[in-house]
């Protein structure tokens, strides 16, 4: 049996290639999302299918709508956060539409130009306080956008119902599956865990370690996420599927602490180790998520290194009831933009949304309502980098503008017309998963044809793709100018802020019990892993003259590799400081 001193915890590390979270996680293999395109596809055809049934195509066009922007917030996170996201999207884009409609019907230029720029002020208030606030604030918007500037006939009241009823059927088709698979998605995320714990093991001692060591953090810190409502003192108590996934969550989390130790000690694994992440999947996790392959008999008990000893332990410990306290586990708290960042950015966006109201109405009054939309779109610097947003919604308008052209001249009939969004809806609903110039390309071609239901029928194919240049050529000038430093501030925060939790977690961790070291590592991976998104992002804006941005990916490399030293200190029971 070898000692501590002999797992080298003090080994000098190679440098570490810069792999970010986008960097390691896009060379995984995946798979295009057929379930979220059926439902793209369904969602927006089906209204305009009940609209020609009952001859109320304009309220089925506004449904539509409805149902467009809800498919732009699907998603394959857990059901109930989806629930919120997609109930908050139709709540907020029902009250701007109505909004929107009113100031319409006033007959007032100002009062539409007025509630564009309030609503514009709410939405930007609240953009940068979390994903829902953010969403919810960019429908209220685009709700205005649409509201005052397309009338439709009828009572006030019906168009936000029919608005509100197409979102409310997106919620329905993507919550549906939780009657018949109600943990999925928290079964595979946690089940991610293991297996790319398995292929860290594997490449133990390998040139291929550490990438192999950052995905099973990834992996981990996604898992976390998803995890995060079940940890609490209510699911520890539980005994039905959400007791076993937390149990299971918590074998994850020691497991990460072991794997993370082996890696740091830089051997190879006999087959009997790289197994214990499989055999613990299976016993943890049975059921068809797990593959046979997971249900393998036990490995033999190895000793050796800390690390490996760690590994053997966990199979031993399995069988047991886990402490409760392990299983208190909190994601850390990120602190968003500052109140004055907030209200920079509120002033930024209602003055971009009145300036393309104001060129809207120059250049095509009436329905000028292309120009302030796409604002809304674009102007999302808490969506990620700005200036590609900007560039990917050209192109994708571009793109989208010419196939609908195109489909359009060889779709005469009406229920060819419907064949035809549900296409670009199911085209949309899978680029909202893999690019944003592909969902624009959906989206653009689907407005084109509800629009055509509403009543516009003017040839628009070019001042549509012009339209879209300006205001994204609007937004990124007015940002610019006035707030050029806004990623680099993120970024810097950010990191700063990775770099303490990683101090943090090495002053306490000799002290620490197993529960809150675990705590600390986990805030530790989770803060370098959003320092090194926000990094990125910031590294894809445009360079500021003469002005290079600091190295902060070789602060967050330092500070994941002093993370891995404590853990390998920790595993090891040695409590000497480290640096």
């Amino acid at each position: 049996m070898t000692s501590a001193a002999d797992s080298r915890p003090d080994r000098p590390r190679r440098p570490s290639r810069p792999w970010g979270p986008r960097s390691v996680l896009g060379r995984l293999p995946g798979s295009l999302p057929f379930a979220a395109a059926a439902r793209g596809a369904v969602a927006l055809a089906l209204p305009l299918l009940v609209g020609l049934a009952t001859g109320w195509v304009v309220l089925a066009a506004i449904a539509a709508i409805g149902a467009l922007w809800g498919v732009s917030q699907d998603g394959s996170d857990p059901y109930r956060v989806r629930v919120r996201r997609l109930g908050w999207t139709g709540v907020s884009s029902a009250l701007g539409l109505l909004a929107g409609e009113v100031a319409l019907r006033s007959g007032e230029p100002a009062a539409v130009a007025g509630c564009l720029v309030a609503a514009a002020l709410v939405a930007g208030g609240v953009g940068l306080r979390g994903r829902i606030a953010s969403v919810s604030g960019m429908h209220l918007l685009l709700g205005v956008t649409i509201g005052s500037g397309i009338p439709v006939p009828g009572p006030w009241w019906q168009p936000p119902l029919a608005l509100l009823a197409g979102v409310a059927l997106v919620l329905v088709l993507s919550a549906a599956p939780w009657l018949w698979r109600r943990h999925h998605v928290e079964r595979a995320a946690v089940l991610a865990v293991y297996r790319s714990a398995g292929e860290a093991l594997r490449a133990a001692g390998t040139e291929t370690a550490e990438e192999a060591r950052l995905r099973m953090t990834l992996a981990l810190n996604h898992a976390h996420e998803v995890m995060a409502p079940h940890l609490s003192p209510r699911g520890r108590r539980r005994r039905d599927e959400t007791g076993e996934l937390v149990r299971a969550f918590h074998y994850a989390v020691r497991l990460g602490e072991a794997v993370t130790a082996v890696v740091w000690e830089g051997r190879a694994l006999p087959p009997a180790l790289t197994r214990v992440p499989r055999h613990l999947a299976g016993r943890l996790l049975p059921g068809r998520l797990a593959a046979p392959e997971e249900r393998a008999a036990p490995p033999a008990p190895v000793t050796g290194s800390p690390g490996t000893r760690a590994l053997a332990e966990l199979v031993t410990a399995v069988d047991g009831e886990p402490d409760g306290a392990d299983l208190e586990l909190r994601l850390p708290v990120h602190d968003g933009p500052g109140r004055a960042a907030r209200v920079r950015y509120a002033l930024l966006l209602a003055g971009c949304v009145l300036a393309a109201h104001v060129l809207a109405e120059v250049l095509h009054r009436p329905r000028g309502y292309w120009l302030p939309m796409t604002v809304a779109f674009v102007y999302k610097p808490d969506f990620g980098p700005l200036f590609p947003r900007a560039l990917h919604r050209c192109v994708g308008t571009i793109v989208g503008v010419a196939a609908i052209g195109a489909v359009s001249a060889a779709a005469t009939g009406t229920y060819a017309v419907v064949g035809v969004v549900a296409v670009f809806g199911a085209l949309m609903a899978i680029g909202v998963r893999h690019h944003y110039a592909l969902a624009t390309l959906g989206l653009t071609a689907v407005v084109f044809v509800l629009l055509d239901l509403l009543g516009d029928h003017r040839p628009l194919y070019g001042t549509r793709v012009v339209d879209t240049a300006l205001a994204s050529a609007l937004v990124l000038v007015a940002h610019f100018a006035v707030w050029p430093d806004s990623a680099p501030h993120r970024a810097e925060a950010q990191t700063e802020a990775a770099v303490a939790a990683a101090r943090r977690y090495r002053d306490a961790a000799p002290e620490a019990g197993p529960v809150q070291r675990q705590s600390l590592r986990r805030t530790a991976y989770h803060q370098l892993a959003e320092a090194r998104r926000t990094v990125a992002h910031a590294r894809r804006e445009p360079a500021r003259r003469g002005r290079p941005l600091p190295d902060w990916e070789s602060a967050i490399t330092a500070a994941e590799q002093l993370c891995d030293q404590v853990t390998a200190h920790a595993v090891a029971g040695t409590a000497r400081p480290v640096r």
